[in-house]
């Protein structure tokens, strides 16, 4: 299957974007290629999503012979997709391929790493700019970050995703990698949400990052280390 129940998460396994994130984690992946490789990521995990996470209905339609019965897929007017500054931009670009119509949503959260790391792992988050749709009930909304680390950034933006929101038929987060202390946090902090990820990354070292990893996804992808 396409996503695979892993307990902790579901797991992409598109052949592609296994493919895609290996070229990912390479580290001669120059820049523009780096790019261009989230961006493809995106894309093949919201066809992942179209195809695993959202019904399907029968329409009658004309074709220039005659009239016939096709299949359409629901709620695609209904989707929220939230882009966690700066790292997702490019990811979220690929899931706007999947998603043209959907409605967007911008929060900026970083992580004080010189504050170092609190005694349960995480990290003092600081949250500098949230601009989000109207959620509604009958949305699938989808908060992308290509790293899901310690999970500090992503609980501090989801407890402003579903303030004063009800909750959607679909709350997703989808990373590209995921280490397990992150994926621990997030499930503790917010049952409701379906965890999407490429692949579950084996720990976290020293300063909380991920490995095997990617690096650091936002130096990698706007050329800033």
């Amino acid at each position: 299957m396409p996503i695979e129940d892993r307990d902790e998460a579901y797991l992409v396994t598109h052949a592609l974007a296994r493919d895609t994130l290996s070229r990912l984690r390479d580290v001669e992946t120059e820049q523009v290629n780096f790019r261009k490789g989230l961006v493809k990521l995106g894309r093949i995990c919201g066809y992942e999503i179209i195809d695993g996470r959202m019904e399907t209905e029968y329409v009658e339609i004309e074709t220039p012979l005659e009239e016939t019965m096709g299949e359409c897929v629901k709620g695609l007017d209904d989707v929220v997709i939230i882009n966690v500054l700066r790292a997702a931009t490019p990811f979220v670009e690929g899931l706007l391929k999947a998603f043209p119509r959907a409605r967007q949503g911008v929060i900026s959260a970083s992580r004080d790493e010189s504050a170092g790391r609190e005694e349960d792992g995480s990290f003092p988050i600081t949250i500098d700019y949230v601009k989000l749709p109207e959620i509604r009930e009958e949305d699938t909304v989808i908060v992308a970050d290509p790293m899901l680390a310690t999970g500090s950034t992503m609980c501090a933006v989801l407890e402003h995703v579903v303030e004063n929101s009800p909750e959607p038929d679909h709350l997703i987060v989808l990373a590209a990698v995921s280490a397990p202390d992150g994926l621990l946090r997030v499930n503790e902090s917010f049952p409701e949400v379906d965890l999407l990820t490429v692949s579950i990354d084996d720990y976290l070292d020293d300063d909380g990052y991920i490995v095997p990893g990617l690096g650091d996804a936002g130096d990698r992808a706007f050329r800033t280390n």
